[in-house]
């Protein structure tokens, strides 16, 4: 009888830890896949190199310099001028936002950064009305299928692209005529693209943008484009307003809480895409607020607001972002696949005025 109840004992002890194993398993697994569905950058060396064989000047120290020669090394928060648009058409603050599950992190980032940048035409008197929030079904399905070199009839369903087959679409580059460039989010006709939609964008990035809207997004094409390749490159753009989407495997998943400064420290692999947004110099401080000084690039991920937090500086810095330190840049720029997008006037050095209200601030954290 004893050997009965320890057998039964044993057997349910076997059940329990099996039970509990399974849970841990599912549990990883679903972690796993939440965080693969987050990134979706796909590396293509050769890819890149073949768009900037199309360019006639490939690098912006090459298009952009004009920027480059007149640069000030000035700190320069492009965010704000998105804040301001977004203000005037909808009403709400500027925030990040968010590809959720799914691997169109690529589109997300150039998306952005266009938004930001017609953003900033239009508090240079350059665009005439605030932007609409750019689309971001047609840069996804663009960069899968038209955007290619060769084009691509039926990309598939998995997910994920790279930033120059973005660039080509963007700038309406495609071996296609009169194809390629930017939508909005607004209807267009039946097609109603005013909310993020994973299922329609998912379905362009296998069989591509409908004719007709790939059309209609050649209305509104980048007027340049340009590789970034160097910490000199990147804060030329952005002091003279023109963001830069990034693609890389250089990962910050050492912990998702800023530092007094706003920064994350590097860790971890993230095959991803996301958007640097604004430029920060060590030779600015004490004015620029850092208790730290290091030079920094604001980076503006597509995780929604909530995915980090802690310490902002300035303090109106958009939830959902953080600064990282140059030689984290650097190691992006590196790979190969960052890319500045031009304004208005391509990439004409512009000495932007931020007027008062570039003073840091009291620092903050978000909730």
């Amino acid at each position: 009888m004893p050997r009965n109840k320890f057998t039964a004992s044993a057997l349910l002890t076997v059940i329990v830890v099996s039970f509990i194993g399974a849970l841990v398993q599912l549990a990883t697994f679903r972690l796993a896949n939440h965080i693969e569905n987050n990134f979706g950058y796909q590396p293509n060396k050769a890819g890149v190199e073949q768009f900037l064989s199309e360019l006639n000047q490939p690098t912006f120290a090459q298009a952009g310099a004009d920027a480059v020669a007149k640069a000030k090394g000035k700190d320069v928060y492009l965010y704000r001028y998105a804040d301001q648009a977004h203000r005037k058409v909808y009403g709400t603050p500027f925030t990040a936002w968010n590809q959720g599950q799914m691997g169109s992190c690529v589109a997300f980032g150039w998306g952005v950064s266009a938004y930001i940048g017609q953003a900033t035409d239009h508090a240079t008197g350059e665009l005439q009305n605030p932007p609409l929030e750019c689309d971001v079904s047609a840069i996804y399905g663009g960069s899968r299928t038209a955007g290619r070199m060769p084009p691509v009839s039926v990309a598939g369903y998995s997910d994920g692209s790279y930033g120059a087959a973005a660039a080509r679409w963007v700038s309406g580059k495609c071996k296609t005529p009169g194809i390629g460039g930017i939508l909005y989010k607004q209807k267009y006709g039946s097609v109603d693209l005013t909310t993020y939609s994973i299922p329609l964008t998912r379905e362009w990035g296998n069989s591509g943008v409908p004719l007709d809207l790939a059309k209609e997004a050649n209305k509104h094409t980048a007027r340049a484009v340009a590789q970034v390749k160097t910490w000199e490159e990147l804060s030329a753009a952005l002091e003279s307003g023109f963001c830069v989407p990034i693609c890389s495997n250089v990962g910050f998943a050492a912990t998702n809480v800023r530092d007094e400064d706003g920064f994350l420290p590097r860790g971890g692999q993230w095959n991803h895409c996301m958007s640097l947004i604004s430029i920060r110099h060590a030779a600015n401080a004490p004015e620029n607020g850092m208790k730290r000084p290091r030079d920094g690039a604001l980076c503006l991920n597509s995780w929604g607001p909530r995915s980090c937090s802690g310490p902002k500086l300035p303090a109106d810095q958009p939830d959902g972002s953080f600064w990282i330190e140059r030689k984290d840049v650097e190691a992006i720029l590196a790979q190969g696949d960052s890319f500045a997008i031009g304004g208005v006037n391509g990439f004409a050095y512009r000495d932007l005025d931020h007027g008062g209200w570039l003073q840091p601030g009291d620092n903050n954290e978000s909730k």
